[in-house]
Order: structure tokens, then sequence, then C-alpha cells
């Protein structure tokens, strides 16, 4: 069971409701709030409270430091309150307010998620277009060099035959001017009849000058188009994965004595399911907590200590690996639905061997929505129900 917390105070105005709760030297705080419910959690002290007025959750706040937690409460109704909370609310009443303020908490985290994910989309596809009009310009650019120079090669070619015509024609002129006999002006009509076939014939360009053409090209930054590649999401996942993979923490000074196999997670983490399936559980602790020291980007080295530390009834330690675990399971895509599953249960059971059966119940429902043709899943989440039930009766 959770300790109570006590020793908070409270102030008020007509607008706004300050509580001060002193964290004990708690570093993780959990703080859910609705409308009608605050809850402070930082294991194993809980407060609860039920405000007596409705409050604004959107206009409230919540601050940390100095080793205190200071939550901000906007009131919907401008005046002084009595109590700050009620506690005239049974057992069941008090259930139902607790869920729907965690339900409307999950909606929020899904919401802003989901709000992560478009912009996250929307900025890819802004990316892409501004690449493909890039790509575009550079074309057009290309295409109205390659235009230019034909132009140009064009323009002196006519200008060489011009010129050469012109040639021609005042050559002709000339000797058509001089006054020789009537034998050289029959040569000259054979040469000016020789010239206009001259003319007919295909007149062949001299050479060009020869040159260089410098092209550069835009540089590629996706490596295929994005209309090409697979779910975002699943690239995002897998993306993580590899890069898990590569990473290796080289600040320990015990790496220098351990063998080449001792310093590969993943050979670590097969040690570790050897000895938990042994029932050698300390032993399994071990080997993960030197594969998470090696490696802490590899979302089952912490699913598989929380395993461990429920064994061993260390279970805010299970909390807080479930829940690391978890955050290294994003996004959440089919290829690690699985292990989304099997953390979520063992938070639950953490929650539960705690005595907090609803934040258990939580966390079994959302294992069974990612799961839900599971038997033995459905069997558990209906035993927490029945003893959420049991309790309040």
């Amino acid at each position: 069971m959770p300790l109570l917390v006590t020793d908070h105070s409270w102030t008020q105005t007509e607008s706004m409701v300050f509580i001060s709760v002193p964290l004990k030297g708690a570093t993780k705080v959990d703080i859910v709030s609705s409308d009608e419910y605050l809850k402070v959690h930082f294991p194993p002290f809980l407060l609860e409270v039920f405000p007596s007025e409705l409050v604004d959750d959107v206009q409230s706040s919540a601050k940390i430091g100095n080793g205190v937690a200071v939550i901000s409460l906007s009131k919907r109704t401008n005046k002084l309150w009595e109590h700050l909370s009620i506690t005239t609310y049974d057992k069941e009443t008090k259930t139902e307010i607790r869920e729907r303020a965690l339900s409307k908490m999950q909606e929020k985290l899904a919401a802003e998620a989901k709000n992560k994910a478009e912009k996250k989309h929307n900025e890819k596809k802004y990316a892409l277009k501004t690449m493909m009009n890039m790509e575009n310009e550079e074309r057009e650019r290309i295409q109205k060099m390659k235009d230019d120079e034909r132009n140009r090669t064009t323009a002196e070619l006519e200008a060489w035959q011009l010129k050469e015509r012109k040639k021609a024609e005042e050559e002709a002129r000339l000797k058509f001017q001089t006054n020789q006999p009537k034998a050289v002006k029959q040569k000259y009509k054979r040469s000016v009849s020789e010239t206009d076939k001259r003319k007919k014939q295909v007149i062949i360009p001299a050479p060009r000058v020869p040159g260089n053409i410098e092209v550069s090209f835009t540089p590629r930054v996706f490596p295929t188009a994005l209309r090409e590649s697979r779910v975002e999401e699943e690239e995002e996942w897998l993306k993580k994965q590899a890069e898990a993979r590569r990473i290796v923490n080289a600040d320990i000074e015990e790496l220098n004595d351990l063998s080449e196999e001792e310093r590969n997670p993943d050979w670590l983490k097969e040690k570790g399911n050897k000895c938990f399936a042994a029932g050698n559980y300390l032993s399994a602790l071990n080997a993960y907590n030197l594969a998470i020291r090696i490696n802490r980007k590899i979302p089952a080295l912490f699913s598989n200590r929380a395993a461990c530390h429920l064994k061993l009834r260390n279970f805010h330690k299970a909390i807080e690996d479930s829940s690391q675990a978890l955050e290294l399971l994003t996004p959440a895509v089919p290829a690690n639905a699985a292990a989304r599953a099997r953390a979520h249960v063992r938070r639950g059971s953490a929650f539960c061997q705690l005595q907090l059966y609803t934040e258990g119940l939580q966390e079994y429902q959302t294992a069974l929505k990612i799961d839900p043709n599971n038997e033995a899943l459905q069997a558990d989440t209906q035993k927490i129900r029945e003893i959420i039930q049991g309790s309040a009766e």
C-alpha cells in the first residue's frame, strides 16, 4: 500500500488554489489531474485530492523544484472554498473519478502523440516537395544551357555560310568588272557557273572551337523517393533498432577486463535469459545490468530486467524499467507489439503487487488492446476487476 501524504499545505484566492507537496527526496513524480481529481504519486508516497469545486484543468499547472511540488489549480467559479478536498465520496465514486481522470490523461497523451506524428509527417512532405522543386529548377537550368548552346552554334554556322556566300559574290563581281578578252570572260562565266554549283552543294562548317562545359548535379537528400519508401513508422522503428545495435558506451572501465563476447549486449541478454529460465534471478539481473551499462538503447534489456525485479519483489524498480522499455518501444508498430504488451503486463503486475489495482487494471487493459485474443491476459484482467469490485464493496 502507498503511504498517504498528510503534511501538504494549501492556500487560495478567489480564482486560484495553490497546493504545496514536500517530495521527501523523490526525483520522479507522477502527476495526474482533471477537472475533479488530482493525484501526486512519488513512490511510495501518494496524495489524492477530490476538489470541493470543479477546476479548470487547462488553466492549471504544476512546478517541481527545491524538493517541493507546487500545483496551481484554476477555479471555475470565483469564490473561497471551505475545504480543499471532499472526503464524503464512497469508494465506488472515487474509483469512477480516478478512472475518468486516467482516461482523460491517456486521451490527452494520445492526442499529443498523434499531433506530433502529423507534424513530423507534414515536415517530411514539405521537405520532399522542396527537394522536387529544386530538382525541377536544376533540370530547367540545364535544359536552358543546352538550348542556349544549340542556338549559339546554329547562329555561328549561319554567319559562316553568309560570309562564304558574300565572299564568292564579291569575287564574281570583281572578275566581271575587269576588261578581259572574250576567252577570259567565257572562262569567268564557267567560273561563275562552278561557283553556283558549289553554292548548291552542302557546305561543311569549320570545326568548332573545343572547350569544356561544367555540369553540377543537385545533391540527393533522400536515398530513394519518399513516395517509394515503406511506412514511415516502420522505418523509424527499424532505424532506432539499427542505431541501438551500433551504440556501445565505451566509458566503462570494466570493459578492459571483459572478454570480447562479454562486451556484446546481445550475448549478455541471452545469458540473462538462460539464468532467468533456470530460476537464478540474481545472476540474470547482473547480466542485464551490465548489458544496459554497455547499451541503454535496447528495450528488451529493460523489459527483462523488470521481470527480474518482479521475481525479487523490487516493485518500484520493475515499474521504472517497464516504463523505460515502453519509451524505447516507439513508435508503436506491429513489429514491437508483443514487446509493448509484455512491458505493460509487467508494469501492471508491479502496480497490483503494490495494491494499486486501478493503475494495474489500466496497464492490463492497454496490453489487452494490443493482444485482444490472449486468453490468459483476459483472465488476469478479469481477476483484477473482481479485486477492485470486491474492495469497493
